[in-house]
């Protein structure tokens, strides 16, 4: 779309059906230019070696999220180090492939990217453009919950995201406030697509987080994108209540309450929120709002959204209700702090034959 063609569409309320076909357009533009990036081998013009790490902004099972200064720019990044050994005992060589490959192709306003790749004899490293506002769930914490215009300021663009990846083929499967990171002008950025997954039909892999898995996925009945638009239902209640709808002291009791689909609105949500949270959070597929016949435009002229600028948003020309305080690019103030561990890299190969194609 040609900035004078997105020029003309801003500025309205909702989002018509030849406003959708012309976006469309568009999305396949940027789909196309995924399906090359996928299937061309990604060349690197920096050395590992160039690359200084100076703290940790994140851990989790497999590794963990460190801040990077490449000394010949002074430029910042994210690396993600994925312990190889970590991943062959978890059995999650194919999702970790898969997520260098998407970081690789995705290209847009509301989701990281890969700059570079690397990998060692014991680890493998996803280099990222560091996002300084930290998480989402670190704000929504210190906040409590979020006010109205801030929510629906972050779920527009979500909707966008999941809208362009769905587009694409990929269902992200993690969508969760931690998953979430809020860029330096306050506009978000979905990370971590270690579930992420190109899908044709349906599959059937349990993966994800307790409280945010859809009642289909629990059920082992083979999914599809609706699984995503639930997590986002799920996100939406909790930006604005501060907790999630299911939620129980044990796995098992939480999956009952989501099959289910049992749950309560607080008193501070509006009519026109009540009413978008239950057309999300519909146990029957077939009445879920992103599914149905409308897709996401059930979503775009939604009563909730009314004042959103769909068009504007996607070009970031809206001044966000929040922008995160940093005083530096290497800001990490936003971030937790972790104990740092030094990466010791094994003295020979380990796992080689299985680490061959990253």
């Amino acid at each position: 779309m040609s900035y004078k063609q997105r020029q003309q569409f801003e500025f309205q309320d909702g989002y018509t059906e030849q406003q959708q076909a012309q976006y469309t357009k568009y999305l396949t533009k940027l789909k196309s230019e995924f399906e090359k990036r996928w299937c061309t081998q990604a060349k690197f013009s920096i050395e590992f070696s160039e690359l200084e790490p100076i703290k940790t902004l994140g851990t989790g099972a497999f590794g963990r999220v460190m801040l990077l200064r490449h000394n010949k720019t002074n430029k910042f990044y994210a690396m993600k180090v994925l312990e190889k050994e970590k991943i062959i005992k978890l059995k999650q060589l194919d999702h970790t492939f898969y997520e260098k490959r998407i970081l690789e192709a995705i290209r847009f306003p509301f989701t990281v990217s890969m700059e570079f790749s690397f990998k060692d004899n014991s680890y493998v490293y996803f280099i990222m453009p560091f996002v300084p506002g930290g998480e989402m769930f670190t704000h929504l914490r210190k906040l409590g919950k979020f006010e109205e215009p801030l929510a629906k300021f972050y779920a527009s663009q979500v909707i966008l995201a999941l809208e362009y990846l769905h587009f694409c083929n990929l269902v992200y499967r993690d969508l969760k406030p931690e998953n979430i990171l809020i860029d330096k002008n306050g506009y978000l950025k979905i990370a971590d697509f270690g579930f992420c997954k190109v899908l044709q039909g349906r599959t059937w892999t349990l993966c994800g987080t307790p409280e945010y898995l859809a009642p289909e996925l629990i059920l082992s009945k083979g999914y599809g994108f609706s699984v995503d638009w639930w997590s986002f239902g799920v996100l939406l209640y909790e930006m604005n209540a501060g907790y999630p709808p299911f939620y129980a002291n044990e796995p098992m009791k939480t999956y009952e309450k989501i099959v289910a689909g049992k749950y309560r609105c607080p008193s501070s949500f509006n009519s026109d929120l009540r009413d978008l949270v239950r057309n999300i959070l519909q146990v029957d597929i077939s009445k879920r709002y992103g599914v149905m016949r409308n897709g996401v435009l059930d979503y775009k002229n939604h009563k909730w959204f009314k004042g959103i600028e769909w068009d504007a948003i996607l070009n970031c020309r809206i001044q966000p209700p929040y922008v995160p305080k940093f005083i530096a690019p290497s800001d990490t103030s936003n971030f937790e702090r972790y104990n740092e561990e030094p990466i010791l890299p094994a003295s020979y190969c380990r796992y080689e034959s299985e680490f061959i194609d990253f």
